[in-house]
């Protein structure tokens, strides 16, 4: 059993998995911080100074002047403006994924295309793979080829 199990550990797709979880949550750690540090602040500024983070709708019909006091209160609140920042970096994350997969759909190597051609032996007339004669000189083409 230690065997199998050492064969299905070290197996490729096994290991690629490994890495690829790995490198996403390294990603999403860099895009958290890029949406958070780099792109809200800005579009907070557009819309008059507002911290995302701190966009909030409070339940419990008493007045606090944050998110974060809110919840060390233990108040019912619906932090809509986090929920905002989760779907930014969603879609800056699935975005770049995106362009990722294309980039490597793109290197893929594809097949060669199967011929549906053949040049003649005599006449060299492009003719089709089925043909038994040559439509151009008549020759008696060779079917084993």
């Amino acid at each position: 059993m230690l065997k199998e199990f050492k064969e299905f550990a070290v197996r490729g797709s096994v290991l690629d998995l490994a890495v690829g979880v790995v490198i996403g949550a390294a990603f999403g750690k860099i895009i958290n911080s890029f949406v958070s540090d780099l792109l809200m602040p800005p579009f907070g500024l557009l819309f008059g100074k507002v911290d995302f983070k701190e966009l909030f709708i409070n339940l419990s019909g008493i007045a606090y002047q944050s998110a974060i006091e809110a919840k060390a209160a233990g108040a019912p609140i619906i932090s809509y403006g986090m929920f905002l920042n989760s779907v930014l970096e969603f879609m800056i994350v699935s975005f770049a994924i995106f362009l990722l997969v294309r980039q490597v759909n793109r290197m893929r190597v594809k097949p060669a295309p199967t011929p549906t051609t053949k040049e003649c032996n005599y006449c060299r007339t492009i003719i089709s793979l089925q043909a038994t004669r040559c439509p151009h000189c008549t020759s008696q083409l060779n079917l084993a080829a």
